[in-house]
């Protein structure tokens, strides 16, 4: 799968959107990536997932960013055959009170999978929750890169990311449809 089909993949799903958007960290931005509709289209999901199972090695379990790094998770665990937790954002206040959830044992080596990454913050506390936890974190997965500096961040935290797009291939061809 190369990156345009990616690309191809994100835009079928409808998925990039030209405007004025708010972003999380509270920044505007002229483009927008839905994940919710990436996330929840068969043929894109199905896509991401492969790609993300391809850059897998042997023994690698996935860790999925509560919200939108479980679906990726979810199906890239399906396509790979390898099991996965869930990083939470803060811990429930009943249960087990976990911020990992799922199987994971002391020492395992973790990928992290993750949708968007604008300032990186997201998927490093997610990172921090899952070494907190006893895993071995050393590499992202990530669907786009926005190149705002998120790279970095998740790199100073000593994770090689790896993204399937990045901002500037998916705006490269100036198509604003």
């Amino acid at each position: 799968m190369t990156t345009q089909d990616l690309i191809d993949a994100l835009r079928a799903a409808d998925a990039v959107k030209f405007g004025e958007f708010e972003l999380a960290h509270g920044g505007t931005s002229e483009y927008y990536v839905d994940k919710y509709l990436f996330e929840t289209d068969p043929a894109c999901l199905s896509a991401i997932a492969d790609a993300f199972a391809d850059r897998l090695d042997t023994g690698d379990k996935l860790g999925g960013v509560a919200l939108g790094g479980v679906p990726l998770a979810a199906a890239t665990s399906v396509a790979a055959g390898v099991p996965y937790v869930i990083a939470r954002k803060q811990r429930k206040d009943y249960g087990t009170a976990n911020l990992v959830e799922g199987r994971l044992d002391r020492g395992e080596s973790v990928v992290v999978v993750e949708d968007i990454v604008t300032t990186g913050t997201s998927l490093v506390e997610a990172v921090e929750a899952l070494r907190d936890a006893g895993a071995t974190v050393e590499r992202a997965l990530v669907v786009v890169d926005r190149e705002e500096g998120g790279r970095a961040t998740v790199e100073d935290a000593g994770v090689e990311m790896e993204a399937l797009v990045t901002a500037s291939e998916l705006l490269a061809d100036g198509d604003r449809n």
